[in-house]
C-alpha cells in the first residue's frame, strides 16, 4: 500500500525531470552533478558503502541518555514550579470511590 502511494508522485517527478531536460540541454549536466554520488563517471554503480557495525547499539546508546537527562530536568523543573507556588496541581478527591 506505502508502495502504491509513493509510485505515483515518482513517476510524476521522473516525468517532470525528464521534460526539463529536453527542453533545456544544460540541465543535464545538472542532473548528473546530483547523480555523481551514486554513479562512477563511466555510469557504473557504485558499492554499496559499509554499514557501521553496532549501529543499533548507538541509537540505544544515544536515546537512553537523552531520556534519563530529559526526565530528571523535568522532575527538577516541576519541582522548582511547585516549590515557588507557581504550579501546584490540584488535589481532586473524586479519585476515591
Amino acid at each position: 500500500m506505502i508502495v502504491s502511494r509513493l509510485a505515483f508522485p515518482i513517476s510524476h517527478a521522473l516525468q517532470r525531470v525528464t521534460r526539463r531536460v529536453a527542453e533545456h540541454p544544460h540541465n543535464l549536466r545538472i542532473l548528473q552533478r546530483h547523480m555523481s554520488s551514486v554513479y562512477f563517471r563511466s555510469g557504473a554503480i557504485k558499492p554499496k558503502p559499509e554499514e557501521m557495525p553496532f549501529g543499533l547499539l548507538a541509537i540505544f546508546c544515544a536515546v537512553i541518555p537523552g531520556l534519563f537527562v530529559g526526565a530528571t530536568i523535568s522532575k527538577n523543573v516541576a519541582n522548582f514550579l511547585e516549590e515557588n507556588d507557581l504550579f501546584v496541581p490540584a488535589d481532586d478527591d473524586d479519585d476515591e470511590d
